[in-house]
């Protein structure tokens, strides 16, 4: 036919409809409200990955050097929403298999922030979210995290997601905040102190 193909060689739509009857699948296979906590830790985990690839965005444009670890926070972040998709009470070996979720990671991220921790001037006083477009967003980044570990701390409390999850999202948002006074400091950005209004 002229327009390029027949119906099945297409690509898939993005729509699915699936959805509108206000319910979606878990990785195991089953259909909870959208409601559901466990959706809303996912959507809290994808908000914050598309805030870290805005500050990777901002970052990259500067030069830094750690965007490549965002950019593998990012790739984590795939596995913590895996692992979130995955509630254990309805998982076969076969999933949790696929979707467990071990402590390296959260090993990594305490290697980084030691490193950056030790190049910045000791904290004084408490800092604002700002300090150059990269800093900003790394704090909006580390804001967003906070929400996401807020959101799965009773799906590990309920025996429903790794508690390496949660550990590994209370680890990025002290990453986060490292790496946003590392990004103002390299940046020759003045770090802005809360100051009680008169």
């Amino acid at each position: 036919s002229s327009d390029g193909g027949s119906r099945s060689d297409r690509a898939p739509k993005i729509y699915t409809k699936t959805g509108d009857a206000g319910f979606s699948s878990t990785f195991t296979g089953e259909r909870r409200p959208k409601g559901d906590r466990i959706f809303e830790a996912l959507g809290a985990t994808d908000e914050l990955s598309s805030a870290i690839g805005l500050a990777g965005e901002f970052s990259s444009e500067k030069g830094h050097t750690f965007v490549e670890q965002l950019h593998k926070v990012q790739c984590m972040l795939q596995d913590v929403g895996s692992n979130i998709a995955t509630p254990l009470s309805s998982a076969r070996e076969a999933h949790l298999k696929r979707t467990s979720f071990s402590e390296k990671p959260v090993l990594e991220l305490e290697q980084w922030i030691d490193s950056y921790s030790e190049q910045l001037p000791p904290l004084r006083a408490f800092i604002l979210p700002v300090g150059g477009k990269s800093s900003a967003a790394l704090h909006f980044s580390r804001a967003v995290c906070r929400r996401a570990e807020r959101c799965v701390v009773p799906l590990v409390q309920a025996g429903e997601a790794d508690p390496n999850v949660a550990k590994y999202l209370n680890r990025l948002s002290d990453y986060l905040f490292v790496l946003a006074r590392y990004a103002a400091m390299k940046e020759g950005k003045e770090e802005k102190i809360y100051i009680k209004p008169e």
